[in-house]
């Protein structure tokens, strides 16, 4: 898809609510993070019907799905869900930020990132929790400190993935009155 542009070059994104019509492009940049990254702890890129039904199972849960368009391109993706099953856990929820390759280094995720915040906070929850995929990936650990996450904790060699065991990063925010309140 060509070299990425500089970020004077690249034209703003619009993040708005993710679409049925977006699974398409969705697909095309998990499969690449997948296939090529370790964002994913995913072996094997999961096919469209699949990524529709993920979607579609964060949205009719409540929870915020965002794109990031470009000239009429999407770009990037986000959203959050539930961080575990368990009721306890009912006001957390797990982030995850994706940006087309093409366009890393562009400010689509911290603008991404910027939209999904203050939805999880309108939708009464208190603490998001990033679950970075190795602990040698800082770009995506910048981008979440510079957030507001901050670190608690690193579970090491958690997977294997590319020949190797990888590290889970563990960051976390508080949303809105955090814990300093009953829900």
């Amino acid at each position: 898809m060509g070299l990425p542009m500089s970020r004077e070059a690249a034209a703003p994104a619009i993040i708005r609510p993710s679409r049925d019509d977006d699974i398409a492009a969705i697909h095309q940049i998990y499969a690449h993070h997948v296939l090529h990254g370790l964002a994913s702890f995913e072996l094997e890129p999961p096919d469209p019907a699949e990524i529709a039904r993920r979607r579609q199972a964060v949205v009719g849960a409540g929870y915020p799905h965002f794109v990031a368009e470009r000239d009429g391109e999407i770009v990037g993706y986000s959203y959050a869900g539930p961080y575990r099953p368990r009721p306890a856990y009912r006001y957390t929820a797990e982030n995850s930020v994706y940006v087309r390759h093409d366009c890393l280094g562009q400010g689509v995720g911290r603008l991404l990132l910027a939209a999904l915040i203050p939805a999880c906070e309108a939708r009464g929850l208190r603490q998001i929790i990033a679950v970075i995929g190795d602990s040698a990936h800082h770009a995506s650990i910048e981008l979440h400190r510079r957030a507001g996450f901050e670190l608690v904790g690193t579970i090491r060699s958690s997977g294997f993935k590319f020949g190797r065991w990888v590290d889970t990063v563990l960051m976390q925010k508080s949303l809105g009155p955090g814990d300093t309140t009953p829900p």
